[in-house]
């Protein structure tokens, strides 16, 4: 075997050519990605030690760039080296000598003083923005904006809804390795359709393959949990010149876990598993349903027009809380909804003559972008009033001005027209006053063989405390304000 002195002697000799071979442009390149991909890798890797990470792009940042820049450079320094020798060696300039390894060597001494600088260059430049850069990551903004730009119509509702303040990733990828890894496969296609301009308008929903609504809402809404009966009063407002308000209440029978039946352990209690076949994408048309009980016997309904050959062809899904909360961040409203819940919550004043009726027409007109819809409704609103009531607009300016800036939110929060979101796009399926939702299976039609329908009684669900009433005594005798709706 080769002694450890005549290898380390080869290794003396082999290293000056390697020295002058290596000052050129492509070798100088590949020093600068290796060093700063591995500052970087370190101090972001750093960064996660003591912390949750969660967001896919810092696994991306870490695992996939990083290393991919570190090779690439790996890669272009030998390549610099070889075409510089070839170059060489071609004009006859290769040196058959080379100056020993120090600081009077002037190749060596520009090499070590390059590499020290890039080195001194990427410290200070990582240490500045790793953190930020990680940090930013891990934001809702990037999610939602930076990356995402063709879901701003989903993004603008997420940031009206309750879960606002939890991180897109944890509904959307949740815990665990696996399920990142399928969220990023699927979004290869994704980035290519974002890319070449080839995805759907309006983005399709419900989200296909989307992970089980157990593994991530679950987390925080523990079944077991759910609240006693709750007090709904729903405010509506009419399309004459006082605005009348009217207010319907409700009982809502919420149940679950030991809180008795009600919605949720009708259909989320122990033993019970509810199972069905779409059949449409959206899951608006429920033509067959299987419910099993707690003593496991399951009853399998079938709606009038359903033919049971046709029917064992559509895909089969278990219910779980998706199927009715389909829309529990990305909520979009109805024109009517939407202005009474601002005129009740004082956005929009309720005391401007036939405000509801004009503000329904103002935001249901069509409008070319959501810029042409921000500058035409205040003027068409200012111009309603300052043409058919000049007292009100004499007097009133300031509040028909602010509650035009409520309209073009609602308006901006909900119509889309780049992305072809209107009103109606995403139908909503709690409840079944705006779209089916609980009708699309409760509506008395789904018989099972032996006769029996899926129930439509309103009581299964909700007691009905007051309806249209303009003064509910319900509301009195609970010691409510009269603006319950706000409550």
């Amino acid at each position: 075997m080769e002694s450890r002195s005549t290898f380390s002697k080869r290794i003396r000799e082999g290293l000056p050519p390697v020295v002058h071979l290596s000052v050129n442009p492509i070798s100088l390149t590949g020093v600068v990605l290796v060093t700063s991909a591995a500052i970087f890798w370190f101090f972001v890797l750093a960064l996660s030690f003591g912390r949750e990470v969660d967001n896919p792009y810092f696994g991306i940042l870490a695992f996939l760039i990083l290393p991919a820049m570190f090779f690439l450079g790996l890669a272009l320094i030998p390549a610099g080296i070889y075409l510089r020798f070839r170059k060489e060696r071609r004009k006859g300039s290769y040196p058959s000598a080379f100056p020993p390894l120090n600081l009077r060597n002037p190749e060596f001494r520009r090499l070590a003083l390059f590499v020290g600088l890039a080195t001194a260059v990427n410290i200070v430049i990582a240490a500045q923005t790793s953190y930020s850069a990680v940090g930013y990551m891990d934001s809702v903004t990037f999610c939602g904006l930076t990356c995402h730009t063709v879901m701003q119509p989903e993004f603008a509702a997420y940031q009206n809804s309750p879960h606002s303040r939890v991180a897109c990733v944890k509904c959307h990828i949740g815990e665990g390795a696996s399920w990142f890894v399928r969220s990023k496969i699927s979004g290869i296609g994704q980035v290519f359709a974002v890319t070449f301009n080839t995805y759907e308008r309006p983005i399709p929903t419900p989200v296909r393959n989307l992970r089980p609504a157990r593994e991530t809402c679950e987390t925080c809404h523990w079944p077991d949990k759910f609240a006693e009966d709750r007090i709904r009063v729903i405010e509506k407002f009419a399309g004459d010149e006082a605005n009348t308000l009217t207010k319907t209440v409700l009982l809502m029978r919420v149940g679950g876990g030991r809180r008795g039946p009600g919605i949720h352990g009708r259909h989320l209690g122990a033993g019970i598993r509810v199972r069905y076949r779409p059949a449409d994408e959206s899951r608006q048309k429920i033509p067959w349903v299987e419910y099993t009980a707690g003593d496991g016997r399951p009853t399998t309904y079938l709606s009038p027009d359903a033919k049971p050959e046709e029917v064992a062809g559509l895909p089969l899904r278990e219910m779980d809380c998706m199927d009715c909360h389909n829309r529990p961040t990305h909520t979009f409203d109805l024109p009517e909804r939407a202005v009474d819940r601002a005129m009740g919550a004082g956005e929009i004043d309720r005391n401007l003559p036939h405000i509801k009726e004009k503000s329904v027409e103002l935001i249901r007109a069509s409008y070319p972008s959501n810029q042409a819809a921000t500058s035409a409704i205040p003027a068409g609103l200012e111009r309603y009033y300052r043409e058919n009531h000049a007292d009100a607009y004499a007097r009133r300016r300031g509040d028909i001005a602010r509650s035009a800036r409520a309209l073009v939110a609602i308006y901006n929060r909900n119509v889309f027209p780049s992305m072809k979101v209107v009103w109606g796009s995403y139908p909503n399926n709690i409840g079944h006053t705006d779209f089916p939702g609980c009708f699309r299976c409760h509506d008395e039609q789904h018989a099972s063989q032996d006769g029996k329908t899926i129930s439509q009684d309103c009581n299964s669900c909700h007691g009905l405390l007051a309806m249209d009433d303009p003064a509910p005594k319900i509301l009195t005798d609970l010691g409510l304000q009269s603006d319950a709706g706000q409550q």
